[in-house]
């Protein structure tokens, strides 16, 4: 049991470090525009997704809030990017694969419905072992 938490204690601390890849140069918060240029999709395409408003992502006084909303999703890529072989392939994977068990919607999908978490989870399960 120790060891399970010891495992998720690095994997957590692992992932906030694939997820710093997501920052403009020194800055202590996430790029939308880097992150909207991975995954293909405008600045108000990602506003939707993140459930902010477009101006937010590019207003310097709203990056706390912009950094807390696109978190899962850059954590989300940063998962799915370590499990498939790259950010090209991930942000395949998290507009167009259907994930098992949601009636054929994808990661974007289910983050644009505010079901991040339910995204993370399954990338955990599919990292376990365990195939949904």
């Amino acid at each position: 049991m120790i060891n399970l938490r010891l495992d998720a204690v690095m994997n957590a601390a692992a992932l906030e470090i694939a997820v710093t890849r997501f920052r403009e140069g020194d800055a202590p918060f996430l790029s939308a525009r880097r992150i909207a240029a991975l995954l293909g999709v405008t600045l108000t395409e990602l506003a939707a997704l993140a459930g902010v408003a477009r101006n937010t992502l590019t207003a310097k006084s709203g990056a706390r809030k912009v950094d807390q909303a696109l978190s899962p999703v850059a954590r989300i890529v940063a998962m799915a990017s370590e499990m498939a072989g790259g950010d090209e392939r991930a942000a395949l994977w998290f507009k167009h694969q259907p994930i098992p068990g949601w009636a054929g919607k994808t990661a974007y999908d289910l983050v644009r419905e505010g079901k991040a978490d339910k995204v993370l989870a399954y990338l955990e399960a599919v990292r376990s072992g365990v195939y949904a």
